[in-house]
């Protein structure tokens, strides 16, 4: 059994909060996690990648946990999300590694592929798929198709109202999204219609217990992460649509050259808005290797852990072996 580390980096103007574990000269596999998860929602991997021979690093990323949270919302952009990890592998000494993403990591680890192509030499992204740069930004879509009804990215988007609503029970937040996201109530009654004045958790099932496979540590750890600054930080990834699209105009017709691996659950309410966006796919990711998980809700890694690890596996024994 490999120990779990913890360090704080000083990195790209905050302080970076890391978990690893492996052998210090394996392949750096990084574990880039969503929301509204922390790096616990890998812990079913990192031990197995660990004892695969490969060097694991699960930060807390900005505006989680232990790692700094500023206040600005334009300090969560994408690049800026990016800069971090790149700022961490410069530290680290990283010349060459795997980047795995799920949910909003996804995205981060999809642009450092494109950011960084000799030294990502592999990706992984779950959930939430590449398409390539669009024509405009993408809240200007959402705005036009639900004009009228709910979405929860426009709700996100005014400061404090989410906020207020997620913060008022935290742990109550995080067993509802657990719940309702997972293959156990299935991806549509996520979407169903709401007024645009509801909030997230309306209309939701409720329960009093996380589901079973968050055990009651592992939820402890949860809670933990978004009782020191909320969910402010989080949720200022989902204000910087169009500050991300206008960041990466030099990205645009790029395409991800590395070997990419992408993992969708059958039951993942996103797999019904990226719907599009997942046929795109092939044509910007030349070397993609696609797999729906079945029974498996947006929680994937932590509701199908070892299918999740056997892909995870045999892509990296063919990608990025340990010498």
């Amino acid at each position: 059994m490999h120990a779990i580390e913890h360090q704080l980096l000083a990195v790209n103007g905050i302080h970076l909060s890391l978990y690893s574990c492996g052998p210090l000269d394996g392949p750096p596999v990084w574990l880039l996690h969503g929301f509204p998860e922390c790096w616990l929602s890998w812990r079913k991997q990192m031990p197995a990648l660990a004892e695969a021979g490969y060097r694991v690093l699960a930060p807390e990323m900005r505006g989680y946990g232990q790692s700094s949270a500023p206040a600005a919302i334009a300090d969560y952009d994408l690049l800026t999300l990016c800069g971090d990890i790149q700022a961490a592998m410069d530290l680290l000494g990283q010349q060459q590694v795997c980047m795995v993403g799920h949910d909003w990591g996804a995205p981060v680890a999809w642009h450092l592929a494109l950011l960084e192509p000799q030294r990502v030499r592999a990706v992984v992204g779950m959930s939430v798929p590449f398409g390539g740069r669009p024509k405009s930004p993408i809240i200007d879509t959402l705005k036009r198709v639900y004009a009228g009804r709910f979405n929860y990215i426009l709700y996100f988007q005014e400061p404090g109202v989410a906020e207020q609503e997620l913060d008022a029970d935290i742990p109550r937040t995080l067993r509802l999204m657990m719940h309702n996201w997972s293959a156990a109530v299935g991806k549509e009654l996520f979407w169903q219609d709401k007024p645009p004045t509801a909030g997230l958790l309306d209309g939701l099932q409720e329960v009093d217990q996380p589901p079973p496979w968050c055990e009651p540590e592992a939820f402890a750890g949860y809670v933990a992460t978004y009782i020191a600054h909320g969910f402010r930080g989080p949720l200022n990834w989902y204000r910087n649509f169009e500050r991300n699209w206008q960041r990466t105009a030099h990205l645009h017709g790029a395409r991800i050259s590395q070997p990419a691996l992408f993992l969708l659950g059958d039951q993942d309410p996103v797999g019904v808005l990226e719907a599009y966006t997942i046929q795109q796919m092939p044509k910007v990711v030349p070397q993609l290797h696609s797999r729906v998980l079945e029974n498996c809700g947006h929680w994937l890694q932590c509701e199908a852990p070892q299918q999740v690890n056997a892909q995870l596996l045999a892509f990296l024994s063919e990608h990025f072996p340990v010498p």
